[in-house]
């Protein structure tokens, strides 16, 4: 009797893990679900005196629509964060978004497990927000307590976020991405009174030092966990200081983040820098997303 009742509970066992990771029926809506930080929700400076608002013209909005075309069923779910993210808050909350389960882990992982079987993908970007702080453009330093304490808090939260979101997803692709440099720009500041000689240019030199070291880390936990990441970094040619001559001889990783995102007033046409991509930036990241997906 003890051995019927336990292959009758095996094979119920057995019934429901088939059931769980059943595909989705065709004609049924199957979800590619974004998180992340501004990036993830396609922020631009777009709003009233070039204030930042989500659009649906993001990297995610054009992975989606690039999709689209062989996965007719295909819905998209953006659940990132269009101001301030950092993985301290994707993980606990308490962030400058607010989430009905609490943060935006907590809301990730309830979408998977009322959506188990119909998520085809997940992509994710978060980490930058959590050094951008440390950048002080006023003063055109590094904050170098500042972004030890980024890095020590993406190192310590990013690895629990990762494990949640695979423990609540089986089987389903988890793409992450690393980062552009958009303090490059700095290398445009000329010199003035009461600043070092070359300071911005020693900035944009500093900040790429630092950023290696962030998208290193990045790359490193995705690995740890076998998770395929997008490389936005070698995208926009962050690491090619070749000379540009159409340029005046700029390097063409300054060239580039001016040509791709807001950072560069004179090519931005906006009173004020901005981090964010422009259409030609998103559509990059776009691209590098599409190269390491499954």
């Amino acid at each position: 009797m003890r051995i019927g009742r336990t292959i009758t509970a095996l094979v119920a066992l057995v019934i429901g893990l088939i059931t769980l990771a059943a595909p989705a029926q065709a004609g049924q809506p199957v979800w590619y679900l974004a998180l992340g930080d501004s990036l993830s929700v396609g922020v631009k400076p777009l709003g009233p005196n070039g204030e930042n608002v989500a659009t649906d013209d993001g990297y995610a909005d054009k992975l989606y629509a690039a999709l689209l075309a062989e996965n007719p069923d295909l819905k998209l779910k953006k659940l990132g964060c269009a101001v301030t993210e950092t993985t301290k808050t994707m993980l606990r909350g308490r962030g400058e978004c607010t989430y009905p389960h609490g943060s935006q882990l907590a809301e990730a992982v309830h979408f998977l497990k009322k959506y188990r079987g119909s998520v085809r993908l997940i992509t994710l970007d978060v980490g930058a927000n959590d050094v951008e702080t440390c950048v002080k453009l006023d003063l055109l330093d590094i904050d170098d307590e500042c972004f030890r304490k980024g890095f020590i808090q993406i190192a310590t939260h990013l690895p629990p976020i990762l494990a949640a979101l695979r423990l609540a997803a089986p089987g389903v692709p988890i793409v992450g991405m690393n980062y552009y440099n958009p303090v490059l720009a700095a290398a445009l500041i000329p010199d003035m009174p009461g600043v070092p000689p070359g300071a911005g240019p020693a900035l944009a030199a500093e900040s790429a030092e630092k950023l290696a070291a962030v998208n290193g880390l990045l790359g490193a936990t995705y690995r740890i966990f076998k998770m395929p990441f997008a490389d936005v970094a070698a995208a926009f040619q962050t690491n090619d200081t070749t000379p540009v001559p159409d340029f005046g001889g700029l390097p063409n990783n300054v060239v580039q983040i001016c040509v791709l995102t807001y950072q560069c007033p004179p090519f931005s046409g906006l009173p004020e820098p901005n981090i964010h991509p422009n259409d030609f930036g998103y559509a990059t990241i776009t691209g590098a997303f599409l190269e390491v997906l499954p």
